[in-house]
């Protein structure tokens, strides 16, 4: 048996539920119990409206009086029945056949059977209540439609193995209507005429024709009850599909579906039980993806019976997207599934199979273990907040219940406005999972919000500004354009010459992934009269951590780039050097969009001073930006690894004096590196050694590896860094907004001394490289998430993360990785503690993962960075599902608490380099005040008025290049080892 073999097997002994004689006992006794309750309520009794009053009124019932029969018959069905119970949600479905003698013939038409079949339960429930063997009794619904709840019955007693067992009891109505009265072409609603013709009502009569069959057991019963390993699918795939929020919803799947779908297949010979389970699960779910079968249907004909008829499968199909046909031929099974949510269904389906394809131990973790939830499998996530809005102005309850109408009308207006900005778009209003009473009624089910998630087409698609409509001529496609869009609306010329309607949406470079968030706002508060403060889209509520002032510095980084590209021009062209300079490459984080704050233009840092603004603040500090220098080749180096840094320092200095003598840079040498100050930017230029480069390329052995410079090792492997990491976000856009958001998170709560930028960066872009079990993230808060859960959910004892951006990886070189990792996990200190990485990040330039993860994080400080993870992506998920409660905010997630440390160091706000940029002042309400020091006056972030006086060089002087206050006080603290570990808010 494989190891993935062996995963499913202890994945099924996990939750397969045990059918031991404590467990079957806890059953059989409330089941008696339940029965007995009911036995004690009177026959004859007569039942009225009055019980729940308001859910028949909203219902528009009438004629809903009846005298109480006992139930005919009371058994058990579903899971419990063919042993196929999956944890954690343990329940019985405990199936009542509503007597015959209870309803009237006609009872199918206008909500009469839905409003006596709730008045049955009502009076059930007030039984219930009553037994002393019975806990909580509560109303729920079946499949989430209101119109149909049910009873939870909680047990009095608890058993340890199953501690939220409960019953669910679900009305039958066997054989009380004739079933020729519910075909899908008869209107049974009378009252939705309005003086027009009567529709028909294929979703009322599916929802009657649903309780008249749901006690047929045969077609499940026939292929699971003798087929144990078809009952392990099913378990495993509910395991799957419970993982998978956007799937496992009313509109789509549930336990029941999958295994008519698994029956189905059975009855057609693609499956058999010489199968393995994984081989079981693999052609269901390429079935449900692939499948031709599902474009006519899937059909049961009963043995020895015709086979369904022409007509009967065409009216089917025009009245469903989807059609799994009872084999009585006249009732959908799966009537409640939407088109969208099939084709939601169809893409999970082909991720899934992807994950067992692409990903390691045949997917399992992806595919049973990682949690698929709306948060962090949508790109954009909305809650739409219709409390008090009239959405139910026609009914509650027509031939669909209102609330899947609104989900429709909301999906339509979406789909109109964001048109082929998205590639998904998902209504959910799961409205009956508040705590609800039927007395109650239907008018308090809108106080929970609607859910929507939308995956975004590629970005260039989904962050475009202008949108362009019909041609002018065309003015009745003109006319609803303007209709639809309204004051948006606007008539444009374009280049081509094409008069066309238009939407525009003007935004700068950096807001450009607001469009989309403008767009839905603007269309459903046009289309639904909503406000905007009921329209919450969660995309730009981190914004303000990357914020300097109004905006965001990455919008700086045309101007970065334009200085860079004409520095680098300009080395080229020096020539009085022994070497002429044959390439530049930028190393900073900023120039390849991942730095958290890239620097904004500096005023000092131009060649030519003109003017200075007295009433802009001008910082005092520049950080200068690393830039990689290589020389043509030569055979004269020397081979001494203090001469060759002395070599290249004269180098330095010699470009320094050219550039300054050629074009009037400011540039500054110290021994080992020279800054040039240009265009408002600082650079600071370092050369690679030509020779270690070679050296270090070709991979020769370990003696002659070690006589290459460690400076050139280092410069070497930040090259490949950077080159690396500027490729992956020319492809993915997105990818460096998530970094910056999680650098931030790392050093707002004090681990950017433990976890450096860089491996923030390969921790990324590990996400980015292998998304699987979901698509490529395509915004920030997604990625965001995602970037906490990875660090939160990885297996980092026993697994290194491999990082292969370019693919450059061969089998022997992850051989080789995989050997490193195993070797340095086998060294162990002398208190168990792992010896090398706790986290053990490969690249193609570092295969035993040395260079950003070498001396740390500790294997402490990694479970600190763990446990920090989890709670932060709890609270993410939390606040994107529901309004910012109390002290729950979104700035929490960047607000550290300081009462887990020994000591704590509070800095004066006014001496830090960037003062602007400290999200909140620290405050520490606990402990012990030690001591209290006065600010020096020798250093402001701000240069004074009186500062900004004299001649261009006097003020050059007087900019501060690569100076930090704090961390020179951290670095003396260190070196004076007052501490061993100093965390440190960058």
């Amino acid at each position: 048996m494989d190891s993935t073999e062996l995963k499913v097997a202890e994945l099924l002994k996990e939750v397969h539920a045990n059918y031991t004689p404590q467990f079957s006992k806890l059953v059989d006794d409330t089941v008696s119990a339940i029965k007995a309750s009911i036995d004690r309520i009177p026959n004859e009794f007569k039942v009225t409206a009055d019980l729940a009053s308001r859910f028949v009124a909203d219902l528009g019932a009438d004629k809903v009086e009846f005298k109480f029969k006992k139930p005919s018959v009371i058994k058990i069905g579903g899971s419990y029945s063919i042993q196929s119970l999956a944890k954690p949600e343990v329940n019985v479905d405990l199936i009542i056949r509503l007597p015959k003698e209870c309803f009237h013939e006609k009872d199918y038409l206008n909500y009469r059977y839905h409003g006596k079949r709730c008045l049955y339960l009502c009076l059930v429930k007030n039984y219930l209540e009553k037994s002393p063997s019975i806990g909580k009794v509560e109303w729920s619904t079946l499949q989430n439609e209101a119109r149909k709840p049910l009873l939870i019955v909680h047990p009095a007693e608890k058993v340890v193995e199953v501690p939220d067992f409960f019953i669910r009891i679900i009305p039958s109505a066997m054989s009380i209507f004739n079933t020729a009265k519910l075909n899908l072409k008869r209107n049974n609603i009378h009252n939705l005429s309005n003086g027009t013709a009567l529709q028909a009502t294929p979703k009322y009569n599916s929802s009657i024709l649903e309780d008249m069959f749901i006690e047929d057991e045969e077609l499940i019963n026939k292929y699971f009850l003798e087929w144990k390993e078809l009952r392990d699918v099913l378990i495993l795939l509910k395991v799957w599909a419970r993982q998978r929020s956007s799937i496992y919803v009313h509109d789509c799947l549930n336990g029941f579906l999958i295994s008519v779908v698994l029956a189905y297949l059975a009855s057609k010979q693609q499956i058999s039980n010489a199968m393995k389970a994984t081989e079981i699960i693999r052609v269901t779910l390429n079935f449900i993806a692939t499948s031709k079968s599902w474009s006519q249907g899937l059909y049961f004909p009963k043995e020895g019976q015709s086979i369904i008829t022409k007509e009967q499968k065409m009216q089917l199909k025009e009245a469903f997207p989807v059609v799994i046909c009872h084999p009585s031929g006249g009732f959908n099974l799966a009537f409640r599934m939407s088109r969208i949510g099939f084709t939601r269904l169809q893409h999970e389906a082909a991720l899934t199979l992807r994950c067992m394809e692409k990903c390691r131990d045949g997917g399992f973790e992806e595919v049973f273990m990682t949690k698929v939830d709306f948060a962090v499998k949508y790109d954009y996530c909305m809650r739409i907040n219709l409390k008090g809005k009239e959405v139910f102005a026609s009914g509650f309850c027509l031939d669909d219940e209102c609330w899947r109408s609104y989900e429709d009308k909301i999906h339509s207006i979406l789909s109109k406005g964001l048109n082929d900005r998205v590639n998904f778009i998902q209504v959910s209003w799961r409205n009956t999972q508040c705590q609800w009473s039927v007395n109650d009624g239907l008018s308090v089910l809108n106080k929970e919000p609607v859910f929507i998630g939308i995956l975004v087409s590629p970005l260039e698609k989904a962050f475009r500004i202008v949108d362009i409509g019909p041609n002018a001529e065309s003015k009745e496609e003109a006319l609803e354009f303007r209709k639809f869009w309204g004051e948006k609306a606007e008539l444009r010329r374009f280049k081509d010459g094409r008069i066309a309607e238009s939407t525009v949406w003007e935004s700068e470079q950096w807001a450009r992934h607001l469009v989309l968030k403008r767009i839905a706002e603007h269309v459903l508060s046009r289309h639904l009269s909503l406000s905007k403060e009921n329209i919450i889209v969660v995309v730009d509520q981190l914004d303000f951590s990357l914020l300097h002032g109004a905006r965001d510095p990455i919008s700086y980084s045309g101007s970065l780039l334009g200085a860079f590209d004409v520095l680098s021009k300009r080395l080229r062209l020096i020539e009085d050097l022994p070497l002429k300079v044959s390439s530049v490459q930028a190393l900073d984080s900023a120039f390849r969009f991942t730095s958290v704050f890239p620097p904004e233009p500096h005023v000092l840092a131009n060649e030519k001073i003109k003017s200075l603004r007295l009433n802009k603040l001008v910082p005092s500090c520049i950080q200068p930006l690393e830039v990689m220098i290589q020389l043509e080749g030569s055979g004269n180096w020397p081979m001494d690894e203090i001469a060759i840094e002395k070599t290249k320092s004269s180098f330095l200095i010699q470009i320094g004096v050219s550039l300054q003598k050629m074009w009037g840079m400011t540039c500054t040498a110290t021994e080992d590196k020279v800054d040039v100050l240009m265009s408002g930017y600082a650079f600071r230029l370092n050369i690679l050694h030509e020779k270690g480069l070679n050296l270090l390329q070709k991979e020769i052995g370990n003696d002659q590896a070690k006589r290459v410079p460690s400076v050139d090792k280092k410069l070497f492997i930040h090259s490949q860094h950077a080159n690396m990491i500027n490729g992956l976000q020319n492809r993915h856009p997105i990818f460096g907004p998530v970094v910056r958001l999680a650098k931030r998170w790392a050093a707002s709560h004090l681990f950017s001394a433990c976890l450096v930028e860089e491996a923030v960066e390969l921790l990324v872009a590990h996400l980015f490289l292998n998304p699987l079990p979901f698509d490529v993230p395509c915004s920030r808060i997604t990625g965001f998430l995602r970037f906490l859960r990875l660090l939160s959910h990885y297996d980092w004892t026993f697994c290194p993360l491999v990082v292969d951006i370019n693919n450059d990886l061969s089998q022997s070189d992850e051989k080789e990785i995989n050997d490193n990792f195993l070797l340095k996990r086998k060294g162990q200190g002398e208190n168990g503690q792992i010896v090398g990485p706790a986290m053990f990040l490969a690249t193609v330039y570092d295969k035993e993962s040395e260079a950003w993860t070498g001396l740390s994080p500790s294997g402490m400080e990694l479970k600190r960075l763990v446990a920090y993870a989890q709670s932060s992506a709890i609270l993410l998920t939390k606040l994107t599902f529901q309004e910012e409660i109390g002290p729950y905010r979104w700035e929490c997630l960047f607000r550290t608490p300081l009462n887990n440390y020994d000591a704590v160091i509070i800095l004066h706000k006014d001496k830090l380099p960037h003062p602007q940029r400290l999200l909140f002042t620290s405050e520490v309400d606990h402990g012990t005040h030690v001591a209290e020091g006065h600010a020096s006056k020798c250093f402001q972030p701000f240069l004074l008025p009186k500062d900004l006086k004299g001649s261009s060089e006097e003020l050059k002087n007087k900019l501060l290049v690569n100076f930090d206050p704090s961390k020179c006080f951290i670095r003396d603290l260190k070196a004076t080892r007052v501490l061993n570990h100093i965390p440190s808010m960058a």
